[in-house]
């Protein structure tokens, strides 16, 4: 048990410290390089092995072929567990880990989008009434 005392000095010296906590979301702080986001996805470097969906854990990750050579990867943000194993093993790297991670959604349905050529094309529509 700690004594009333030692509890008062403790509290004391806290108060003129410098909070150990950053005011999120109103202060924003610099992400380490390492930091896994949000997805990226390079369709003109892959080469639609799979492996990305084959090893990712939370099978959040779908390559569909859309043209000779070209892929489209459809990602379920809400599935990921950003874990970058999906990174880590496509052999060409056309995956790639972002410092985006602020993904709230209101609707569900928004948090699974299609990627080619690192732009979002559409969001998909499946599960809407």
């Amino acid at each position: 048990m700690i004594k009333p005392g030692k509890m008062f000095a403790e509290v004391m010296n806290n108060v003129f410290r410098k909070p150990a906590t950053e005011l999120y979301p109103f202060v924003k702080t610099e992400k380490p390089d390492k930091f896994r986001g949000k997805l990226e996805f390079y369709s003109e470097k892959c080469i639609g092995c799979k492996l990305c969906m084959k090893d990712c854990p939370s099978n959040a990750i779908t390559i569909n072929k859309i043209g000779e050579k070209k892929f489209e990867a459809i990602i379920d943000l809400d599935k990921c567990v950003y874990c970058a194993q999906c990174v880590d093993t496509c052999p060409k790297k056309a995956l790639a880990a972002t410092k985006e991670f602020e993904l709230a959604q209101l609707v569900h349905s928004k948090l699974r989008v299609t990627l080619n050529a690192n732009i979002e094309v559409k969001k998909t529509t499946e599960g809407q009434a």
